[in-house]
């Protein structure tokens, strides 16, 4: 499992954590953020795993929010981000490891911009290979890549 900087915590996210990851969000999705509802149903849906690293200081630096779903063999990271104050020291790659623990399902998958190649590098270098290109997937027409893991069992 990748190990933190010092300072910062991975625990689980909760309600009242909604407000500032969807602040969050907003920030790091510009174009694609999910609305504030959805982002309560996440919290609020059985089985969704909602994550958050917080700073040194207690503020959110990254989340994330992965589903089981209701396929017994796959489940799908449905949201990962870290703020661009805290990028590049590891914490995606720690929460991606985390929810993928958690998750306990055989094939993770998630979908990404086909531009963030930031993301694509990440995931790549956790072990996920691109599947699918769907044309057209986000709101302005870009193409989104579904990346696939194959986890090991414990």
């Amino acid at each position: 499992m990748t190990t933190l900087p010092p300072g910062y915590a991975l625990r689980r996210a909760t309600l009242r954590d909604l407000r500032a990851v969807h602040r969050l969000e907003r920030v790091i999705f510009p174009r694609d953020a999910y609305p504030y509802f959805d982002l309560t149903l996440l919290f609020l849906t059985p089985g969704v795993i909602n994550l958050k690293i917080a700073a040194p200081d207690g503020s959110l630096a990254a989340f994330a929010c992965a589903t089981r779903g209701l396929a017994r063999d796959r489940a799908w990271i449905v949201t990962l981000g870290v703020s661009p104050a805290h990028q590049r020291r590891g914490l995606g790659a720690a929460l991606l490891a985390r929810a993928e623990a958690r998750i306990g399902r055989p094939c993770v998958r998630l979908t990404v911009r086909e531009s963030n190649q930031p993301a694509i590098r990440l995931y790549q270098r956790a072990g996920y290979a691109v599947i699918e290109r769907k044309n057209g997937y986000y709101r302005d027409g870009e193409a989104g890549l579904v990346m696939e893991k194959r986890v090991e069992s414990p």
